[in-house]
Parts: C-alpha cells; structure tokens; sequence
C-alpha cells in the first residue's frame, strides 16, 4: 500500500494506537484499571450544590487608597456586626460584599452611607461576585485534591432563574467525608492570649493562613511529639511581625516561658490564664499551646527570623489532617449556604455499577441497531463492515481522548458518545450513498470527485454541529456541558480523521490498482 497516496487511513490507524495505549497502558503497568476515570454517576459518591453566603452592594465608588479602604472596612464591619474579613471591596466590579446570612439589605446599605458611599437598597442584592464564585471553586478544588480525593472537583453552575450554585462532586466518598472538608472556612489563625496588665486578658491575632508557607503534611505522634502536628515555616515578614509581638507581649519573658494551663485553655479559652498561644480553626479553638524556652531564646537573638520554621499542634489525627488541608489551599473567603439553600446526595457505588453496565449495553444496542440497518440497506460487506469498523474506531479514539485528559466519564457523556454513533454513521452514509448511488465509479478521479462533493456536506453539517453546540461548554449548565464537549470533540475527529479514512478504505474496496490510477 502506498503510504502517500492512503496517509488519512495511516493517520487512522497512528491515533486508534495512541488510543490504546492512552486506555490501556496503566493496566500493562499494573496499575489495576484502564486509564479511564469515571465521575459519580459511574462509580458512586457525593455530590453538593448550594449557593454561597454573602450579600452584594454593586455601583460602589469604592476608593483605591488603602488606608481610606481599611478604615472604611473596620467602620462597617462594626456597624454590621461582623468580622472585618467579613466585609470584602471589589474595586474593579464597584462593589462591596458582607458574607454574612444576619444581615439584611437595608442595613448594608444603611451602614455604607454611613461612610459617605452614596448606595440605596435597590443597589444591594443577595449573592457574591462572580471573582468571588471562582475564587471558591479554585480553594475547593484544591482542598479536595489535598485531602486526596481523586476525581473530585468543584465548578460553578446557574439554575433556570439566574442564581448561582457551586456543585462539588466526589465520587467514591460518603457524604460525611466530604462535608468535613468543604463546610467551613478552612481559616487558620495564630491567637496570642496574654495579661494586659490591668488585671484582665487580650486576644490578639498574629496569623492567618496567608502567613504559611511550606506546610507539610499531617504526622502522627511519636519521639518528642506527644500530639499529631503539621510542620510550617512564616513568609519574612510574617517571621518578622510575629517574633516581635511575641516579644511585645511578654511571651520570651521569664513570666511569659511555660507559662499556659494547656488543658484549662483548651476548654475555657476565653478565661485562662497566663500566656497562650492558640491555634484557631473556623473559630475554634483547636490546640493550647505555651512558648517554649529555646523557641523563646531563638525570638530574642534573631535566629527565629532567619528560620521561621516550627510545629502547629492539634489534639488529634483528624483535626491535624484538616489543618494542613486548610493551609495548603487558603481560606475561603464565605461559606456555602448548605443547610439553607443547599441539596446533597450520596449514590450508592452498587447502584453506580449498574448504571455503568447499562450504558455499555446502550452503546452496543446502538451500534447493533445502526449495524442492522446498514447491512439491509446496502446487502454489501465490503461497503457495511468497513462502515461499522469506521464508526467503532471513532468511539475507540472518543475513549482515548478522555483518558488523555482525564475527564470523569458521566451519563452526560455516554449519552454523548451514543450520539457521535449515530451521527457519525449517519455521515458515512452520506460518503457511500453519493458515491455508490450514482452510477458505476469507473475511475479514481469519478471517486474523488464524489467523495469531494459529499464531504461538504458533511463538513458543513459538522460545522452546524460546533456552532449549536458551543454555547453549552462555557455555560455552567451541569450535564449539558458534558454531553456538548463529548459531541463536539466526535465531530471534529470525524470530519478530521474517521472520514476521510473511511474514504480512503472504500476507494480500494471499490476500485482496482488500475482504476484508482485513472
């Protein structure tokens, strides 16, 4: 065979290869499956859908300068009763956002007037930022992939009523699982308690997640560690505020070293006395710690700047594990309304099982049925099995391509590769009706010809496909999404690959040696 003259039915056989060795080299390398991934409806798992808590005052002039923002943030954080961090500017959007569910429309805009910002009630709406949105689904996402969830993800969706939903999926995990990582915050702090010297205590915070860096994992207890813990080291300059508040404070005194009923603070933090340092999760107070002498020693010399290396503690395996989850990924900057607003469901990975059987016996129904009718409609072999290899090839190569990019195979996509089925075929009746119903192909140019004519039409019906179907992947509208880029990427491998080979195949069946030359 000449490779010149057949290079599509070489490029063919080239990407089915590269198909199976994308399917089934993880299987050759003993890793115990093929290398497709299968999302929950497929394996089973939890899914979570809720809105985010916050509430949004858009046409905003809010001010650039720093200083003016900080002072304007603290001033309606108190109005509203919220934590400062609570009160977020978007100065590109013109837009202020409270996450918090307490607080109503008429008392945001009443507190931003208050600061001279001109905003009236019809401008707040409940919801947050669309920046917001995606900066959620970024944390979860990561929060997901450090607790070690494979396959799992967050992205964002929008009901038929315009509101905003963010969608976490995890298969393989029970609902309790996943809750315990995308519920809360995840937001760490560093909480100085010390005396203020009147006779009463301060709490002063000293860092936050942002101040982290080279967070290690959870590590049980063992050696000197009587408690599990996560190793962390400080930004410069973290290392550097944090060592001379701890000086500032009294915690590298004689009075301020070992100085922390740990077991009292921990159950009663907000009376305990002495010095402690508290380890605070989403408002919890999760460990009680003291200043160690040599921790002490290393803040009054200096070398604690030059190395800001130490141990976060945590009462148990669990609580650690959350931990470095938390810091690895960054705090989310609100909550989702789960309780509220939101709806969870957890699918059984028996009954998953089943739905994955089904769809196999979908898929081969299909093509049994588009093989049935083929073969009636043509009486011919050599122009029905070539037809059917064609269009098996495609599914093959659709496979492929989900494994390369890992994409979690749904029932979205199934119903997806079940439409390339019948699209595709219906494209390679298309090439062989116009050539073969015709008149006798006496030569190679006759064939081409109408091979030419008919690709046309299906390159044009291709395009129509695209273009209908394009909305859908960058609408967040759940399965749509699936079974739109399964659809699409069938299309664009057909029209560049399958039919033209195809093409190719049914000249050789068709035509002599002799012929073809002609």
């Amino acid at each position: 065979m000449n490779l010149r003259e057949n290079w599509r039915i070489v490029l063919l056989c080239v990407f089915v290869l590269a198909s199976a060795v994308a399917l089934f080299a993880p299987m050759a390398m003993g890793d115990g499956g093929s290398g497709l991934q299968y999302g929950l409806e497929l394996s089973g798992g939890t899914s979570i859908r809720a809105p985010l808590i916050g509430m949004t005052a858009e046409n905003v002039n809010v001010s650039q300068n720093v200083d003016n923002e900080n002072r304007v943030r603290a001033a309606i954080a108190s109005d509203l009763n919220v934590s400062e961090r609570d009160v977020n500017f978007r100065t590109q959007e013109r837009a202020v956002e409270v996450y918090s569910k307490n607080v109503t429309k008429g008392e945001l805009a009443s507190a931003l007037s208050q600061q001279g910002l001109d905003v009236s009630q019809d401008d707040v709406r409940r919801g947050v930022t669309q920046q917001t949105r995606e900066d959620v689904v970024s944390i979860l996402d990561e929060k997901v992939n450090q607790a070690g969830l494979t396959g799992g993800g967050a992205r964002l969706t929008t009901s038929g009523t315009g509101k905003h939903f963010v969608v976490i999926e995890v298969p393989n995990q029970n609902r309790t699982e996943v809750l315990n990582i995308v519920q809360d915050r995840g937001q760490v702090e560093m909480v100085a308690h010390f005396p203020d010297g009147n006779g009463s205590y301060r709490e002063v915070s000293l860092l936050t997640n942002e101040d982290f860096v080279n967070i290690g994992s959870a590590q049980p207890a063992g050696g000197n560690q009587p408690n599990p813990f996560v190793s962390v080291a400080l930004t410069d300059e973290a290392a550097g505020n944090y060592s001379a508040a701890m000086q500032e404070f009294g915690f590298t005194s004689r009075e301020g070293i070992a100085n922390c009923p740990t077991g009292t603070a921990r159950q009663d933090p907000d009376n305990a006395s002495g010095y402690c340092l508290y380890t605070v999760q989403d408002g919890k107070v999760v460990y009680a710690a003291q200043m160690s002498q040599g921790l002490a020693q290393e803040m009054e010399s200096g070398d604690f700047v030059n190395d800001p290396s130490f141990i976060i503690t945590a009462q148990n395996m669990s609580e650690a594990q959350q931990l470095s989850i938390n810091l690895k990924a960054g705090a989310l900057p609100t909550e989702l309304a789960i309780e509220e607003n939101g709806t969870t469901y957890y699918l059984e990975p028996s009954l998953a099982q089943e739905f994955k059987l089904f769809s196999v016996i979908a898929a081969l129904a299909a093509w049994m049925a588009v093989s049935l009718v083929v073969f009636i409609r043509y009486g011919s072999p050599r122009v029905a099995v070539p037809m059917l290899g064609t269009a098996a090839a495609e599914v093959f190569l659709l496979l492929g391509f989900a494994s390369v990019v890992g994409l979690a195979l749904d029932l979205s996509h199934i119903a997806g590769f079940i439409a390339v089925i019948g699209t595709g075929v219906d494209d390679l009746i298309i090439i062989a009706d116009e050539i073969l119903q015709q008149g006798d192909v006496a030569t190679g140019r006759v064939f081409q010809n109408r091979f030419r004519k008919a690709f046309w039409v299906i390159g044009a019906a291709a395009a129509t496909t695209i273009i209908a179907m394009s909305p859908l992947t960058v609408l967040s509208l759940g399965d749509l999404t699936g079974f739109a880029i399964v659809t699409i990427v069938g299309v664009l491998l057909g029209v560049l690959v399958t039919r033209p080979a195809y093409g190719d195949i049914l000249r050789h069946l068709m035509l002599s040696e002799q012929q073809r030359q002609e």
